[in-house]
Parts: C-alpha cells; structure tokens; sequence
C-alpha cells in the first residue's frame, strides 16, 4: 500500500526524514481491524516525529499521522480515535494510561491507504460531517474541547484568550468557544490571521504580546515559550492556564512569583478520550461549526503540506486525502 514514512530523523531538517512509497499493509493484532483511510490531516507532532521526538532509530521507517477518517471492515464510516491506551490503567480514562501512545508512535500511523486500530478506537462519523472534517478532529479538535470544557474550570460568558491564533488547536479553541457562548480573544502576529480568527468567532484579536483592556479569565496555551510571560501577566487572580504544547520551546521563565501571588493555576491538557471525540463530533453536527481547513492535498503530496505548517503557514488545518 502507499504511505508517507519517517525513514530517518534531522532534527534541523525534519523533512529530510520524509519518504513516500510502497509499504507493507498493517499487521492486525487480536482485537484491532482496519480502516480503510480517506482523509488524514497535519499535525506538529508529525514534525516532531521527523525529528525524532518519541521514537527511536529501530523503529524506523514509521508510518506518519495520527488522525483519519475512513471506512471501517464492515463499511461503516467512521473517525479513528488517535491515543492507543486503556482505560482500565487510566482510572477510566485512556490518556492516563502510563503505557498510552498515539499512532505513529508505537503502531504505524495514518497516513497510508489502511490503517490498523484497537475497535474501540472507532467512532461513528456523522452524515453532517465530510471525511476531510472529521479527519480534523482526534487530535487537535479533540485537545481543544477538552481544553475548553474539562480542563478550563469556566462558564460560558467567560473571557478566555487563546495564544497563537492560526494553528489546529487554536483555531478549534476559538470555533469551539464561540459557538458555547465564551467570550473570546485571540493573539497572533499576523494581521491576516487576526482578521480570520475574526471570522472564526473571535469577539476580539490583539498582536502577540499586546496589552490587554482587561485581564481574563483563562487562557489557552499551545504556543510555549514564545507567550507564556504575556499569559502568566494577561490572567486576572485566581486564573487559570490549560496548556498542551510548547511549540516555540518547553523552558520559559516560570514566573512563580506571580503565579502564587495571584494564585494562578496552571493544568496541563493531553489529547481527550473516545468518548469526548463521540461528543465533539456530535456538537459539530447539532451546532454546525466545521475545522476550517486551510488546504487539501493528496497523500502523495503530504510534503508540501509539512513544508507549509513547518513554515507557520496555515490557518486552520491542512488535510491529505487518499
């Protein structure tokens, strides 16, 4: 079958790792089927993977992609549940599962014409939804409701600003809260992209590093280093960020001093469970919001789709279809 592989790791060129061909067709352990791909979508953590973050040498070549939707062996349309994990060790939620991964870490990934995952990983896609739509959702989409309505600890009418304004997870935080009744704000450093998120939703938008009219009630980490100074300073007392990524860097200043004066609370957020990916799809068919897609490409051409988000640019998510 056809796929697109890490063959080898540059952490300075991560698409010199990058090769697209001919692979063997997944193997099915006890209790896995296959899925028949139709559309995967980008993520920076197939960067990462080309850099060689969370994998190792021995086992390359490793299928890339984490996310898809396709049909399942009994021609079903489904969406594939991206975090290979038990629930059971998790206390009931998979993604707490010490030994959890996500495809293309441990287990071949999806961006190939079949893909092999645990059938509880398979979630029903809904008629509303395109297969490149649903593509969109088991990770960064997922990572965002999660974010929003788990981890955040706020009501709807609350203010909340999103760092970094362009990205998956951002651009789903600002669709996702919108259409709940939060009151948005979001950052970036392109003007175009703060006329988007505009679009998408945002009550208003501000330059990275940008003085606020008023303190928030949150915010919506997923840039690092680069913003974590301005959301530390941006939170009104008691506060709280939810971080999932650290893009620009994984070692900014803490700013403790503001953080227990203020009493801010910082709470990390990994990926969500099968049952929040059957929930988002189902409050993307009642609600109507859609993952802007920022381009589709045909899997051959998932090089130029990594070369586009490596470079920042993209607004929303970029999809590949098989």
């Amino acid at each position: 079958m056809f796929a697109v592989s890490a063959v080898r790791f540059d952490a300075d060129d991560p698409l010199n790792g990058l090769e697209a061909g001919e692979r063997p067709e997944p193997e099915v352990p006890e209790g896995w089927t296959t899925v028949t791909v139709r559309a995967a979508s980008l993520n920076h953590h197939d960067l990462w993977s080309l850099r060689g973050v969370g994998l190792r040498e021995e086992q390359l070549p490793m299928i890339l992609g984490c996310d898809a939707a396709g049909v399942d062996e009994d021609g079903n349309e489904v969406i594939v549940h991206a975090v290979i994990g038990d629930p059971d060790r998790g206390g009931g939620d998979e993604t707490l599962d010490p030994r959890r991964s996500l495809l293309s870490e441990r287990y071949p990934g999806t961006f190939a014409e079949k893909v092999a995952v645990p059938r509880r990983n398979l979630v029903p896609k809904p008629k509303e939804l395109s297969f490149e739509e649903a593509a969109c959702l088991p990770t960064a989409w997922l990572t965002a409701y999660r974010m929003l309505f788990e981890k955040s600890g706020l009501e709807p009418g609350s203010t909340i600003l999103v760092q970094g304004a362009g990205g998956g997870v951002a651009t789903a935080l600002i669709a996702l809260g919108a259409a709940a009744g939060y009151r948005i704000w979001a950052t970036s450093r392109s003007e175009a992209k703060r006329k988007r998120a505009l679009e998408l939703g945002a009550d208003a938008v501000f330059e990275s590093g940008a003085r606020l009219p008023e303190r928030v009630d949150g915010v919506m980490e997923t840039v690092g280093q680069a913003t974590w100074a301005h959301s530390v300073k941006s939170l009104r007392p008691g506060g709280r960020i939810v971080t999932c990524g650290a893009t620009t860097g994984q070692q900014p200043g803490a700013e403790l001093n503001r953080v227990f004066f203020t009493q801010l609370s910082v709470v990390g957020s990994t990926m969500g469970t099968r049952d929040q990916l059957v929930r988002l799809a189902r409050f993307l068919a009642v609600t109507g919001v859609r993952p802007p897609i920022d381009r589709v490409l045909p899997l051959a051409e998932a090089r130029q789709g990594l070369e586009a988000m490596a470079r920042g640019d993209l607004f929303g998510k970029i999809v590949l279809t098989v």
